[in-house]
């Protein structure tokens, strides 16, 4: 067993081999404080099957015996992974895939579990930094070692694996991964912080994380074992130099074509006949299918440099944009008429129907996790149909991807959104990819917000989305806006940017060559916020505001406070009162132990009716406030009055500026009369006046 501290920020990591999981090609249990992270790392090197794709599989899990937590539900047991888990497997994915050598195609699994929990401990970021010393102890070919951190500004200073209860309060926050050379992945979010303190961030978690590469390098000297050959590519038949010369110039003309199912079926059709020309008179043995597969592979390699090669020299892109032209923007808001709020944004060949829902405090997301049960009141959920590419394929569960591109989404637009104090409603956002070339996860960041905006909603800021790319050859590089979906596959960088005209609100990266320059990323994001203030301004011009209210059709929402003594009066006995109140007057009524009350009704009519009874039955009486109320009783000595639930006395001698000389002369039981409040008597009891009401 062989163990390595290192600190980072104000936190000590521990990273251990040699004890658990030693049947695994490599293993590293990880504790920070309470925390303990098991990472293992296990690739099939007598693979037989050959593949044309890294057949990688990245897993983080939690169990919740970690926080010591029983799990909810029938089985009372871990089911499919949660959306927390799905977006730990992508961060963990996303950082180690660029780091694999080039053609390695061995089946290899990475699964990281929570077996501690610890208080304050960033779990998800822990099990990055345990992944990736795994694959670097085992003998799996991989080019580490890579380094994670979780980075925010909190009150005006950077910090360094911060805790996650500091992170509420941050104005940035970002998980980070590196290799030596440069950053290798970027997620976060913002609020509205400008592009420079984001890059001042980026280079404070590379000095934060340089001494954990020594510790990983120490780890690998006294545990690690020798790394694997690649398996030697096999070598390529002779006749695909004669394929190429006849298949570039065909797919040179079909890479020309602009539109997106046009230019496949022309590159398909290329690619058929230089094919069907190489495989004439050949064999249909064995040797005939060996060259038909290498054929296929080599025309696909010289589609991505003839892509790219075009972008380079001419710079010039497939759809026949510069590297910083922006497709043309459609819009229209308030389409769908029974929606809250509707858009529908079509940027190019993307294209997202956006739509909005109001909902109560009752419609909000339970979430269980280590920390516990929590609630979340903004909900955004994207959705990625076949259609939308022209594909056929079963209607399933959102997978990785889609809970990923929703998160980014929601991410993005959390940070404007109205504090629930000043508008206590549950929002969810539907997003619906109806057509697919590129950026839809930034798509349906601005038809989010223009949704969000159509159901008038008062965010602090219009936001936008863009998605730039890179391609990078021999010490060249050029920065793509806008990417479509073949720069994204053939291209060496995916960089999504979301913010307001103030500065950035959420970020993601990822890369294919291992790691980015610091000036590639910097023209990265100049670039982009170019793009994002031209997507702001077509934005602009279709809506510039939220609207100045909510749609008529969506629920209309009145806060109130009740004294906590006048909780138990507005529920009642067994909730018969507030049950009462809700079938009356066709709303809602939601009441916590606080004493905040919120009725959600149809209408304003609706509301006011509604909340007038709930003040009649539970609400507070202000001394010196006049009141009309109901005489419920009447004695030689005085009237009874019922205001809001509530019995006072109005003495004889407080009825009339004039003698009265018999209460029953003067009112019955019934009758309806307006009172001032005075001061309670001695006991406390409730003093009334009508004589000072007039």
């Amino acid at each position: 067993m062989l163990t390595q501290s290192v600190r980072i920020g104000a936190r000590t990591l521990e990273l251990e081999t040699g004890r658990i999981a030693r049947q695994a090609h490599g293993a590293v249990l990880l504790r920070e404080g309470n925390a303990v992270i098991l990472s293992t790392a296990v690739y099939n090197p007598e693979q037989s099957r050959e593949v044309d794709f890294l057949p990688l599989t990245v897993d983080y899990r939690e169990y919740l015996s970690a926080g010591g937590r029983i799990p909810g539900g029938f089985l009372r047991r871990e089911g499919r992974a949660s959306d927390r888990e799905v977006l730990g497997s992508r961060l963990c994915d996303r950082s180690l895939r660029p780091l694999f050598p080039k053609g390695y195609r061995l089946e290899t699994q990475v699964i990281s579990t929570v077996l501690s929990h610890g208080t304050g401990s960033d779990a998800p970021v822990l099990a990055m930094i345990a992944a990736a010393a795994a694959l670097h102890l085992s003998e799996i070919p991989w080019n580490g070692p890579l380094a994670a951190v979780r980075v925010a500004r909190i009150n005006g200073e950077l910090q360094a694996l911060p805790s996650t209860e500091g992170l509420a309060q941050a104005a940035l926050d970002l998980v980070v991964s590196l290799s030596r050379e440069g950053l290798v992945m970027i997620e976060g979010g913002a609020r509205q912080v400008p592009d420079v303190e984001v890059l001042e961030a980026l280079a404070f978690a590379q000095q934060a994380v340089a001494p954990l590469f020594e510790a990983l390098e120490a780890l690998r000297k006294g545990a690690g074992k020798p790394k694997a050959a690649p398996r030697p590519a096999p070598e390529p038949p002779a006749a695909l130099a004669a394929l190429e010369a006849d298949a570039r110039p065909r797919l040179q003309a079909a890479l020309a074509v602009p539109d997106k199912l046009a230019r496949r079926a022309a590159v398909r059709q290329a690619q058929q006949e230089a094919l069907a020309a190489l495989l004439e008179g050949a064999g249909q043995d064995g040797a005939g299918a060996a060259l038909a597969a290498a054929a296929q592979s080599h025309l696909g390699e010289l589609e991505a440099r003839l892509l790219r090669e075009q972008v380079l020299t001419a710079k010039r892109r497939v759809d026949g944009r510069g590297p910083e032209d922006i497709r043309p923007i459609s819009i229209e808001v308030g389409w769908l008429p029974g929606t809250h709020g509707s858009a529908l944004f079509t940027r190019g060949e993307t294209q997202a129907i956006v739509t909005l829902t109001l909902g109560t405090q009752q419609d909000r997301a339970l979430i269980e996790s280590l920390e516990g049960v929590s609630y979340d009141r903004f909900l955004l959920h994207y959705n990625f149909p076949p259609y939308s590419v022209g594909e056929v394929r079963p209607l399933r569960g959102p997978g990785r991807r889609e809970v990923g591109h929703g998160s980014l989404a929601r991410r993005a637009l959390s940070g404007v959104l109205p504090p629930e104090e000043s508008f206590p409603y549950t929002l969810r956002v539907v997003s619906e990819i109806s057509e697919s070339n590129g950026s839809s996860s930034m798509a349906t960041v601005c038809g989010g917000c223009l949704a969000l905006m159509d159901g008038g909603v008062p965010i602090a800021a219009p936001v936008a989305g863009i998605a730039m790319g890179l391609v990078a050859q021999d010490g060249q590089f050029v920065v793509l806006s806008d990417i479509l979906g073949d720069e994204d596959h053939l291209g060496d960088m995916d960089f999504k940017v979301a913010g307001t005209e103030q500065g950035v609100t959420a970020i993601q990266m990822d890369n294919k060559i291992g790691s980015l320059p610091p000036a590639v990323l910097a023209q990265a994001f100049a670039q982009a916020r170019r793009g994002r203030l031209h997507i702001l301004a077509e934005m602009g011009k279709a809506l510039p505001g939220p609207r100045p209210e909510i749609k008529p059709n969506a629920p209309v929402i009145a806060s109130l406070s009740i004294a906590l003594a006048r909780v138990r009066d507005l529920i009642g006995p067994g909730g018969r009162v507030i049950q009462e109140l809700q079938r009356t007057h066709g709303v809602r009524i939601e009441v916590d132990e606080a004493g905040q009350v919120r009725i959600y009704a149809p209408n304003r009519e609706a509301l006011t009716h509604a909340r007038e009874a709930v003040l009649e039955v539970a609400g507070s009486l202000e001394v010196g406030a006049v009141y009309e109320g109901v005489v419920t009783g009447v004695k030689e000595f005085g009237a009874f009055v019922r205001i809001r639930g509530q019995d006072g006395l109005v003495h004889v001698s407080e009825w009339d500026a004039g003698r009265v000389e018999k209460m029953s002369d003067v009112t019955k039981e019934g009758d309806v009369v307006k009172v001032k409040v005075l001061a309670p008597d001695r006991q406390g009891r409730l003093s009334l006046s009508r004589k000072a009401a007039l």
